[in-house]
């Protein structure tokens, strides 16, 4: 079985891509961030999916980007709540697969985009596959159901591909070229959702909210948990993370 780095950041999108890879017939080994985001709620989660989904190694990479800020996941901004999130993604499942490569961007970029978040780990993932001797990187960045990130475009994964043959040694070599996946790109949440339905994923383990209690429970009206609360009701299934918060305010 090849071996493949997910990024498993503990939410709904890299939990079903880490889902899709291992039922590819990949060996997984889970690379997550401590990096200075607000919380560690999501770090939990990503140690529970690890564990539950049998991945071969778990690592945990400490990168204080609170040093740089620039984001409300780093620095003392707020999270915004309650926007009206109505333009994003197509919101139906079996959206055409020629949908547009970026969904639309309300007002501007949001101030919970973290400056170059994604190209960061990729350049970890990419040295860790390196190391472990993988043609293959996984990524649950999404296109259409997303708040306006650049670096979740197809465009931006495919410009970082190329990079990868060319910073590689074994690239460069010409022993392997390296690929980015990243399976959900196209999809609309209730599409992912379906998908890791499918696979078996248990969406109770995940979480989503930029801005949890301190119990984990999420906040339901950041971005991320609306865009996850629109994902189930249109895939017409009950989001299992409600049921483990349920009465707790």
């Amino acid at each position: 079985m090849p071996n493949a780095v997910v990024l498993l950041s503990g939410g709904l999108d890299s939990t079903t891509t880490l889902a899709i890879a291992k039922a590819a017939g990949f060996t997984i080994y889970a690379l997550s961030f401590r990096y200075g985001q607000r919380h560690g709620v999501e770090l939990d989660a990503a140690a529970r999916i690890a564990a539950t989904l049998g991945v071969a190694e778990h690592l945990i990479v400490d990168i204080d980007l609170r040093r740089i800020g620039g984001s409300a996941l780093t620095a003392d901004i707020a999270v915004p709540k309650g926007r009206d999130l109505s333009g994003i993604g197509s919101g139906k499942p079996g959206a055409a697969p020629d949908a547009p490569d970026i969904a639309p961007v309300l007002g501007g970029i949001p101030v919970t985009y973290v400056p170059a978040r994604n190209t960061i780990f990729l350049s970890f993932a990419l040295a860790w596959a390196e190391t472990l001797d993988s043609n293959d990187i996984f990524i649950g960045v999404n296109a259409l159901d997303y708040s306006g990130y650049p670096d979740c475009r197809p465009e931006y994964i495919a410009a970082f591909e190329h990079l990868a043959g060319l910073a590689t040694r074994a690239a460069v070599e010409g022993h392997k070229r390296l690929r980015i996946h990243a399976p959900l790109i196209r999809l609309s949440k209730a599409q992912i959702i379906h998908q890791g339905i499918g696979l078996g994923v248990d969406y109770g383990l995940t979480s989503s909210c930029y801005d949890p209690g301190p119990g984990g429970q999420p906040c339901g009206e950041c971005d991320s948990c609306l865009l996850r609360a629109r994902g189930f009701a249109e895939a017409g299934v009950t989001d299992p993370l409600l049921g483990r918060f349920a009465g707790i305010e």
